[in-house]
């Protein structure tokens, strides 16, 4: 940020902080404080832009500035009453959190870029590129279908390596002293390596897993050497234009380390799953939509550890991936930025990935992106970090604070049983006041967040996916604070599905604290009954504790899982192939794909008996790829009341050409994956979509309480089902 932007800036925030400190009578504030936001509903229900967002957005900070100095200045306890001049000080903390995370979460999205299309690349021009995929315990049905698409992805002849990077097959685990941890190990490594083989990747295991992913990928660094280093999770397939679209980038700027493109997932996460939330924006679009494209304005967007291309010379500068956290990539490209390296994100999803099936897999890759972040915060802290400009440092700071929120939420939620259960005055207003300045910032927050972020997140869901993270997280924050180097990387589970509904193994705490939160609306209802002249603050607490009440409620619902009986999601896709059954060649039009089979409808009268086996031909593709794949399925389905001749087939076996055939028909076409996405770029309103989060809660208390009495979690893994198990059935 330049030097006379800086002083704008200034001089803007402090003539704000003085119309804020104002005094005002209660229903003067109340009318000035309802004339800003019914300006900001008009400007947010005509959709006006250009100047009107500053104006927005001035009215908006105006309304919070308020509340904040009021706050401070005649809500507070007096400090005669130690303990509860203590938790008032805890509320107000977690209150001024929230306060400056929206102020740096609108810097952060202050100027979002769209970027122009990569430079085109001559073959002789093209730096040499090497793809990762680095693997634990990833099945092949995950594996395979990456490491083919990596193969097929378009780029000049000989320029272009993949490898497998195998941490499941590693020295230390096959000469483990536990034999049957010996026995996956060199199973694994046998079976990884005869499929790298057949797909044309080389594979490497390096001795032990030290350092994690980090390691794992530095290993990747030490046997190999292009110029360009390509990383993908093992279950982020690519498109085939995925190089065309990012690699021309480098050639503008040869101080650019990195280019990253969103995450684009195939199924819901497990919180939209089991809310039936369908519709709405994935929960990462708000920051592959919009926070990394505002980043990305301040040269700050950072490596997300998946679809990216990284420049090798800069990573050898800082001696490869950083492994101090567990989050090694915001790590790495944090130390990368503080050497005056640039960065650069595009918007445009050139990768299918799986989200985590179950609630618990879900939580624990939240928990590690958790730790991960707070650790870079304590051990690493932007703010204080050399060789970053002003605006990376409030960019990575916002990036590594916003973790916090584990504490603020579970303060959010507790902190009104003080007064209900023991009379401590945390929070003195009466009723009025509430409305003239607690309720308008509420109301301008929301308007704020609807208008800012319109197409990427929904009103109050960013709140359902908060609490229902904060309760299993909030411990773990309070880990990494008591000792930042203790947690270490744990692997995300993918590739399960569920067999049976049922409650989650960890639903107790989100019962437990459901149950406290209607015994405290039941207690406030009491007091208000029996305490006439407590009511103006009853009424206060009432109103928050309501809406405890509404996000505890529709927890419920987010940890009674669903069943999903398919692990990948079909993909549309209209095919020619042909069928060999025997001596008989069946013209098939493939009209869906996954990993694990096809929907396919014969294009002749056929009856076919239901598993037989036979051999699927898929001809040269529509995209120059002229080699002939053929791969052996299984007849597994006739459709009920067909007459058209549709069919299922599910593939078997592991051969190259299969998975090939999964990259073709399935990830070859960016189009698809970009529409598929643009769909669930869906604006509502914030009283659409309070009426929304009201009619969620109505139906998921009653789901989370029907699932608590009929259909409880085992203590085991009941019910879950692997990728590998399923196709070995």
């Amino acid at each position: 940020m330049k030097f006379p932007a800086l002083i704008l800036w200034f001089i803007t925030g402090c003539a704000m902080l003085v119309l804020a400190a104002l005094p005002l009578g209660v229903e003067a504030q109340l009318a000035v404080a309802a004339t800003a936001v019914g300006l900001m509903a008009v400007i947010k229900f005509f959709r006006l832009r250009g100047p009107f967002r500053a104006i927005f957005l001035g009215l908006g900070t105006f309304v919070i500035l308020r509340y904040v100095v009021w706050r401070l200045t005649h809500t507070m306890p007096p400090m005669s009453s130690p303990g509860d001049f203590a938790a008032s000080l805890v509320l107000v903390g977690a209150e001024l959190y929230c306060v400056v995370m929206l102020f740096l979460s609108l810097f952060t999205v202050a100027d979002p870029l769209k970027r122009p299309p990569a430079p085109r690349l001559s073959d002789d021009d093209a730096p040499t590129v090497d793809v990762f995929v680095p693997s634990y315990n990833e099945s092949m049905d995950i594996v395979a279908p990456t490491l083919a698409a990596a193969r097929r992805m378009t780029y000049p002849a000989g320029k272009l390596n993949v490898f497998l990077l195998d941490d499941g097959g590693t020295e230390a685990k096959i000469g483990s002293d536990d034999a049957d941890e010996a026995n996956r190990a060199v199973a694994r490594r046998k079976s990884m390596q005869v499929l790298c083989a057949e797909l044309g990747v080389r594979y490497l295991a390096r001795e032990d897993n030290t350092h994690a992913k980090a390691g794992n990928l530095n290993n990747g660094l030490e046997n190999s050497e292009a110029d360009l280093v390509a990383v993908f999770d093992a279950d982020h397939i690519p498109a085939e234009d995925f190089l065309t679209e990012t690699v021309g980038y480098f050639d503008r700027d040869e101080k650019l380390f990195l280019v990253q493109t969103p995450h684009f997932f195939l199924n819901p996460d497990p919180v939209e799953k089991n809310l039936a939330m369908a519709g709405l924006p994935a929960e990462n679009e708000m920051f592959y939509g919009l926070v990394q494209k505002g980043l990305d304005k301040w040269n700050a967007a950072f490596f997300c550890g998946s679809a990216a291309v990284l420049r090798r010379a800069a990573l050898e500068e800082v001696g490869g991936f950083h492994g101090a956290s567990i989050t090694e990539d915001a790590e790495s490209a944090l130390e990368l930025h503080a050497r005056g390296w640039n960065s650069l994100y595009i918007d445009r999803a050139m990768i299918a990935g799986l989200q985590p099936e179950t609630f618990e897999s879900f939580i624990g890759q939240r928990s590690r992106w958790c730790r991960g972040m707070v650790q870079i915060l304590l051990l690493k802290n932007p703010l204080f970090k050399g060789g970053l400009s002003l605006a990376q440092r409030l960019s990575y700071l916002s990036s590594c604070m916003f973790w916090l929120f584990p504490l603020s939420r579970m303060v959010f939620i507790f902190a009104p049983m003080l007064f209900i259960f023991f009379n401590m005055k945390i929070y003195i207003a009466n009723s009025q006041e509430f409305i003239a300045y607690t309720a308008m910032y509420m109301v301008s927050t929301l308007l704020i967040q609807s208008y800012v972020f319109r197409r990427v997140r929904w009103p109050w869901i960013s709140d359902v996916y908060e609490y229902v993270q904060a309760v299993k997280l909030f411990p773990g924050v309070l880990s990494v604070f008591a000792d930042p180097r203790r947690p270490k990387f744990q692997i995300t589970s993918k590739g399960m599905s569920l067999a049976e509904d049922r409650l989650s193994t960890f639903a107790l705490p989100y019962f437990a604290i459901f149950g406290i939160v209607a015994a405290s609306v039941g207690m406030l209802i009491y007091r208000y009954t029996n305490e006439p002249t407590a009511r103006d603050l009853i009424v206060v607490m009432g109103i928050w504790s309501g809406l405890n009440l509404l996000l505890t409620g529709i927890a419920l619902g987010a940890v009674s899982e669903r069943r999903e009986r398919r692990t990948v999601p079909r993909i549309p896709r209209q095919a020619k192939a042909s069928l060999t059954l025997g001596v008989r060649c069946i013209p098939v039009l493939i009209e869906n794909v996954s990993v694990g089979g096809l929907k396919i409808r014969a294009l002749e009268a056929v009856k076919l008996p239901a598993r037989a086996t036979a051999t699927l031909r898929l001809e040269s593709g529509d995209d120059g790829d002229k080699r002939v794949l053929e791969t052996p399925v299984v007849l597994s389905w006739r459709q009920a009341n067909a007459g058209d001749g549709r069919f299922g087939v599910r593939f078997y076996g592991a051969s190259g050409d299969r998975f090939r055939i999964v990259a073709r028909l399935g990830f070859a076409e960016v189009l698809s994956i970009q529409q598929r996405r643009r769909e669930s770029q869906r604006s509502l309103g914030v009283l659409s979509g309070t009426a929304v989060f009201v009619t969620i809660w109505i139906v998921q208390i009653f789901r989370g309480l029907l699932y608590a009495g009929f259909r409880r979690s085992a203590p085991s893994q009941a019910g879950l089902i692997s990728k590998t198990e399923r196709s070995a059935a």
